[in-house]
């Protein structure tokens, strides 16, 4: 089963960057790749189980229920339900944890799938959470 890992250092306190990536419907509000968003049903983007469907810049359309949030220990777990990928039994998490020194953020986004084509989609999702992160450091640049 292939995985996806990649970290970084965001140069704001845990609370200013969990305040953005905790809303499960923001992703176009700071990820370049989005261009739009919704909470399927009405319910709040920060209810277990909520399914956010949203739409790609560049065309595609991808469903995902997140399965976890937790505030108390800044993190988010979600599956793709559709993509325009071939991705099955995909799972990620977004994790922040506080840095000390300087009152920074690490973040971590992690993702486990199923795929016929490893390579490829390992490159991938590594390049959406990659820009991601560097969206988010960007935002927060001092």
């Amino acid at each position: 089963m292939p995985k996806v890992y990649v970290s970084a250092v965001i140069d704001a306190p845990i609370e200013k960057v969990w305040s953005v990536v905790r809303n499960f419907n923001g992703l176009p509000d700071w990820h370049p790749a989005f261009a739009d968003s919704h909470i399927e049903g009405g319910l709040s983007p920060d209810a277990v189980g909520c399914v956010r469907n949203f739409n790609l810049k560049q065309g595609g359309n991808i469903r995902e229920r997140q399965l976890a949030l937790s505030d108390a220990e800044h993190y988010c777990t979600y599956t793709i339900l559709s993509a325009p990928l071939p991705l099955e039994n995909y799972v990620a998490t977004l994790r922040l944890r506080r840095i000390t020194d300087g009152d920074r953020t690490f973040g971590e986004w992690s993702a486990e799938f199923e795929t016929p084509q490893p390579k490829e989609m390992v490159e991938t999702i590594t390049g959406v959470f990659q820009s991601g992160f560097d969206a988010l450091k960007q935002r927060f640049k001092k």
